[in-house]
């Protein structure tokens, strides 16, 4: 890298560090200054103006607070008091965000459940925090009706209605929407509410499960407060400034930053209710947006769409978002002239961020050494077979050097004057333990574990390699999935993909094993011949899945525990299997004969 250009990129770093802070040196104040507090102060400060639009309701800064005050009303006369749970389902609009605002105003906390989950998987999102009422809304009333005999809360929380429910699975329960109705849009008399602080809990946001059932991390004030202040000043958001946010709300990306963060601004929303690809660009044309936040795949899937007269028509200054993977990156912004992509990297619960502050392509976010102290995040080794740290002879973590792969870590304080490092955990104690790595490099200190895998750079960029649990070891090596599936999507007519490492019988490790979403049929022998020039013999898939869809969260991260689970058998398995045979040199159909031959070692693979 030049001198120049080296400095050019400090410049850009420093500057938007330096806007961020700015942006969240209010915090610190008042520490009985939260959020619902400071959508308050904008309804007083910008009143008509514009500040949610949706296809369902358009809100100014007076009216949204207006119907916060009216949920806030709601919450006392039903009995929420400090530190109780509510509970909301209930897809993407303005209203989302005014009932959350204010149910936490009077100190309830709000469980932001995931509307693609119904049955055993939201009872247990629904029971593990415990709330005294649930808010439904009538399209997702099916889904929550199939939960509620499994729903482990005594006394029972009240069901409450946003809409008309139809259909067998509709409740007798009251409608919230009408009881709003009679509830004041004014203000609350400060007498009436509770105070407040930054440390106080305001919201429940789940893990999204991909390992496992989700997990409910705490969400206090000041969490909030930092999001919605440091990701607005981050982006530098002006006033004229319109999001356009198709993530679902339940999610911190979706529901706070994309939603809350250009309010502080003065600037507005764009609420839609899902993405949808193929209309994605002609409406961000349509709604004028300036800014939009991307996650996960959504890039990738818009890459993958024809070609439409709107898509470098928009008026787009900056995407913001994580997930961007490097083969996708150039792709997304050349094709749709997009003039800055700000990618950044941090977990719901966690006290890891990263930012890439100057666009650097690839890099999810960097921490020059001239801030390490400022932000104590390290990539430490780790052991992907054992699946634990490394340790030294006097029991002490070891922190890679640049390019060696390792798991980041954060460290964790309780210092008053540094909130964001602390780790505020999950609604259930053991799955925080899980999450603390003690000891680490001093007697007593204790560390955030990432679970992500990642090498950092020596000018202090980070690359992400691959989730913890994702990455396996075949022959020796460690095979991170990450970039297996990057390679493999370059490949002409593989649409989507995703690589996992599967039992094989006879064999020490996991093989590698990819399912592909091809479009028309895949030329096997091509594949076969661009992997064996593209990827290390270790890290080429050893078996081949053709499937038609790939299992994706809400926000389009993919689940891969049954594709495990059903493995490389094809007694177990309908969708056509092929092996990356070692003396044919080709992809051969898997067969009931040809596993057998595998597994007798008469095939050695």
């Amino acid at each position: 890298m030049a001198p120049w250009s080296r400095l050019a990129r400090d410049w850009l770093f420093l500057k938007g560090v330096l806007r961020a802070l700015r942006a969240t040196m209010p915090i610190g104040r008042d520490r009985g200054r939260v959020f619902p507090h400071v959508v308050a102060e904008l309804a007083a400060k910008h009143g008509s103006r514009t500040a949610l639009i949706s296809e369902h309701e358009t809100y100014s800064f007076a009216e949204l607070d207006a119907r916060a005050n009216a949920y806030a009303r709601w919450a006392q006369a039903n009995g929420v008091a400090k530190g109780d749970v509510v509970a909301l389902l209930m897809t993407n609009r303005p209203d989302y965000l005014a009932c959350w605002l204010g149910i936490t105003r009077v100190g309830g906390v709000v469980a932001l459940l995931n509307t693609n989950l119904s049955g055993g998987p939201l009872a247990h999102c629904v029971s593990i925090v415990g709330p005294k009422h649930v808010i439904v809304g009538a399209n997702l009333a099916p889904a929550y009706a199939s939960a509620d005999a499994f729903v482990s809360v005594e006394p029972r929380p009240a069901v409450w209605l946003h809409g008309a429910a139809e259909g067998e699975a509709a409740f007798d329960g009251p409608r919230i929407d009408q009881a709003l109705a009679g509830f004041s849009g004014e203000p609350l008399p400060a007498a009436d509410l509770p105070r407040l602080t930054v440390e106080d809990r305001a919201l429940f946001i789940y893990t999204s499960g991909t390992t496992g059932m989700p997990k409910a991390a705490n969400i206090n004030h000041y969490r909030l407060m930092a999001i919605t202040h440091g990701f607005m000043g981050a982006m530098g958001v002006r006033p004229d400034d319109r999001m356009y946010d198709c993530l679902p709300m339940y999610h911190t990306v979706g529901g706070v930053i994309a939603a809350c963060a250009p309010l502080l601004a003065g600037a507005s929303v764009v609420i839609r209710e899902r993405f949808q690809a193929s209309r994605f660009w002609d409406d961000v044309v349509a709604t004028e947006c300036t800014l939009a936040e991307y996650i996960g795949e959504l890039c990738r899937y818009l890459v993958h769409t024809p070609p439409c007269e709107a898509e470098t028509r928009h008026k787009l200054r900056l995407v913001c978002g994580n997930g961007l993977r490097p083969d996708v990156w150039p792709q997304f912004a050349e094709r749709f002239k997009i003039p800055f992509i700000l990618e950044w990297y941090a977990a719901t619960e966690g006290n890891v961020a990263l930012f890439n502050l100057d666009g650097t392509p690839g890099a999810v976010g960097r921490i020059p050494w001239y801030m390490k102290r400022k932000f104590p995040t390290k990539v430490i080794r780790f052991d992907v077979e054992a699946c634990e740290e490394v340790r030294d002879a006097s029991g002490r973590c070891l922190e890679c050097p640049p390019g060696e792969v390792g798991e980041v870590v954060g460290r964790i304080l309780n210092d008053p004057s540094k909130p964001s490092m602390r780790f505020e955990g999950y609604a259930d104690p053991e799955a925080t333990k899980r999450k603390i790595l003690t000891d680490a490099f001093e007697p007593g200190d204790r560390w955030f574990r990432t679970g992500d895998l990642m090498r950092q750079d020596a000018d202090g960029y980070f690359y992400f390699v691959d989730r913890i649990g994702d990455t396996f070891r075949w022959k020796g090596e460690n095979v991170a999935t990450s970039e297996v599936s990057e390679t493999i999507s370059m490949f002409p007519g593989v649409t989507d993909v995703t690589v996992y490492g599967v039992a094989a019988p006879g064999y020490d490790g996991r093989a590698g094993m990819a399912l592909l979403v091809t479009e028309g049929e895949l030329d096997l022998a091509g594949l076969h011949a661009f992997l064996a020039s593209s990827l290390p013999p270790y890290a080429r898939p050893v078996f081949l899945r053709i499937g038609r869809t790939i299992d994706v969260t809400g926000t389009f991260k993919q689940r891969k525990m049954d594709l495990v689970r059903e493995g490389c058998d094809p007694a177990l398995v309908t969708d056509p299997l092929y092996l990356a045979h070692p003396t044919e040199g080709r992809f051969t159909p898997l067969d009931v004969e040809l596993f057998a031959a595998v597994a007798e070692k008469r095939v050695r693979i």
